[in-house]
């Protein structure tokens, strides 16, 4: 920004009224600014003063800073909060990522000038609103923080600190100038914190607690820094959640992930119920911190998926490729098959799939396998899919990659274009190079598509995976092994096979996975010791699932139980599955072994056998 200089001539005197006004009148040129005393012959009493609501309906319709400097030029007078008002929509209008995009137009305005010239030699008379607003729409418009007027503004800024003459509100603001001039080392940031802690939280407005949460997001490296003032907030926060309105309840979600509250749990709990009626009204990136908020603390809420439910199929036209991804991460870790919102994402990423990133594409596109659903639009979503992987393979980084096309695997949509790029050693050493690495859950994901060519894509002659990188078992954490079923099962079949050594369990086999329950039968069909090796003419598979293999509220098994059942059948085995569903009201070994046997011996449950 120019700076004024002494010779020039300024268009605009301040009015010392009851507070602060702009005046704007037309000066010789050797006239100066001054201020007026009379509050009796004021512009309000004659009639020249607009109305503040009245004022800012209109601004908020302008568009660019040509249009506001010319409504400003059509007042006589104006309060210093309108005056710092036009400065942030000013600022809002004409600064983007790049910085300002018009700056000559802007900073050589005389309006532009002569509001900062007024702001910067009466600093002294301004509210603590205008003082403040002003400040932030100037950082926001590049203005040399070095220059006499952000020097001016600053100055009278915190001495107004010093003195105690700020409400929360405003000591928010001064922090949020701070940081973007100096960034979170600020020695006034502190003292800021400081003078917060004395206040009295209890009588804070939702606004006010807004903005001190947002605040100490910005400053506080870690939350134990200042553990006190944080649990008093929580505790005021958790009697006022339900007067928080969209956009507060989105920012203390998103505060309390960042500053790791997790000890906050009756808070984060009454937000996430609040946030329900709010799904239609959030914004995109509102909804992404509340989705966000969910993921990290780990809750878990009907009500608000089913909102979600109602609200992103009508919507998701309109919403951004992160928040879409954001709802599909969510689903996919709570491991929720809403087939409402998994059929409107296909419907979308059809249509508009060019507009998401590589990592968005994954992550909308992964929990179709991890949860083992395919949409009635299948078909056009993976012809997309092998559309967008044909054009930007390269623009994917390798465990994103490798994770995308292992979930397809798994609702048998197979990416036999991509394999041999993915089992070449180039790819492998990018993987390996790239966190996490090489790591067991990574190379299970690579040996589970290397089974999955081999056994159901017996076409495919391009590589193979190296042994070396090949897992001796699968790891599968979230479809572990519920062992109070499991043990429910092993006296079932104690009762019914009447001896222990015909069955064994959790058995490792050649082909990676692991068999939960096993039994060996000979050629006529009885059933053989399990150590015995000769003679075994059928092997049955015994799946005990447990509810953490099947989707929540679901009967549908999650996609890495659906692909073990199909390899195993593949390898020649009889896969019985022992769903928790089917037995939970079985509460006697006797009535748990009929069940097994109607099972596994279908042919002769009921003969007596």
């Amino acid at each position: 920004m120019r700076q004024l200089r002494p010779g020039e001539k300024c268009r605009y005197m301040f009015c010392r009224q009851n507070h602060v006004q702009l005046r704007i009148q037309a000066l010789c040129v050797n006239d100066a600014a001054q201020l007026c005393g009379d509050t009796g012959s004021g512009p309000k009493a004659d009639g020249r003063w607009m109305d503040e609501q009245v004022f800012f309906r209109k601004l908020s319709g302008l568009s660019t800073s040509k249009e506001i400097f010319k409504f400003l030029g059509s007042l006589e007078v104006m309060s210093d909060v309108m005056a710092s008002g036009a400065l942030q929509r000013i600022s809002e209008v004409e600064v983007d990522d790049d910085g300002l995009k018009n700056p000559e137009e802007v900073l050589e305005s005389d309006v532009f000038k002569a509001l900062c010239f007024q702001f910067e030699f009466e600093a002294s008379k301004l509210s603590n609103a205008g003082l403040l607003n002003a400040l932030q729409a100037l950082i926001k418009l590049r203005i040399d923080p070095e220059s006499t007027l952000m020097a001016s503004l600053l100055s009278e800024s915190e001495e107004r600190l010093a003195t105690r003459q700020l409400a929360v509100e405003h000591q928010c603001s001064l922090a949020e100038s701070l940081l973007e001039l100096e960034g979170p080392g600020c020695a006034t940031l502190e003292q800021i914190v400081n003078c917060i802690q004395e206040e009295d939280i209890e009588n804070w407005t939702p606004k006010e607690m807004t903005m001190v949460y947002k605040m100490l997001q910005a400053t506080v490296r870690e939350g134990e820094q200042y553990h006190d003032l944080l649990n008093r907030m929580n505790s005021a926060t958790l009697a006022i959640a339900d007067q928080l309105s969209p956009n507060f309840t989105s920012i203390i979600l998103n505060s309390l992930v960042v500053l790791q509250q997790t000890r906050a749990v009756p808070l984060v709990i009454a937000l996430c119920k609040h946030s329900v009626k709010h799904v239609p009204y959030f914004t995109d990136d509102e909804l992404v911190n509340v989705l966000d908020a969910f993921l990290c603390f780990g809750h878990r809420e009907q009500s608000f998926t089913d909102a979600l439910e109602t609200h992103v199929p009508k919507s998701i036209s309109s919403m951004h490729p992160e928040t879409v991804s954001k709802v599909m991460q969510y689903c996919c870790q709570k491991t929720i098959l809403s087939k409402p919102i998994f059929d409107a994402v296909a419907e979308c990423f059809i249509s508009d799939g060019d507009r998401f990133t590589t990592s968005q594409i994954a992550e909308c596109i992964a929990p179709f396998g991890t949860l083992n659903y395919l949409p009635p639009s299948a078909s056009s979503l993976f012809r997309k899919l092998e559309t967008v992987l044909h054009t930007r393979f390269s623009q994917f980084q390798p465990h994103t990659l490798l994770n995308l096309l292992h979930s397809c695997v798994l609702i048998q949509r197979y990416p036999v274009n991509f394999l041999p790029k993915i089992f070449s050693p180039y790819f492998l050493q990018h993987l390996q190079a790239q966190p996490p690495g090489l790591d067991r859950f990574v190379a299970s994901q690579l040996t589970r598509l290397f089974l999955t060519v081999t056994l159901e894509c017996p076409f495919y002659e391009g590589p193979k995976l190296l042994p070396k990188y090949q897992v001796k078992a699968f790891l599968t954490p979230h479809c572990s092994l519920d062992f109070h079923l499991l043990k429910r099962v092993k006296a079932g079949l104690l009762y019914l096979l009447k001896k222990r050594i015909y069955f064994a369990s959790e058995v490792s086999t050649p082909y990676f996975y692991i068999v939960d329950i096993e039994i060996k039968l000979d050629e006529e069909g009885f059933v053989l010791p399990a150590a015995q090796c000769e003679e075994v003419h059928k092997r049955i598979a015994l799946c005990v699932d447990g509810q953490n293999r099947f989707c929540i509220n679901s009967h549908n098994l999650l996609g890495e139980e659906a692909i073990k059942r199909r390899h195993l059948q593949l390898l020649g085995y009889k896969v019985v599955q022992v769903p928790f569903f089917e037995i939970e009201s079985l509460h006697t070994s006797r009535k748990m072994a009929e069940y097994l046997h109607k099972k596994i011996f279908p042919h002769t449950y009921g003969l007596g056998c």
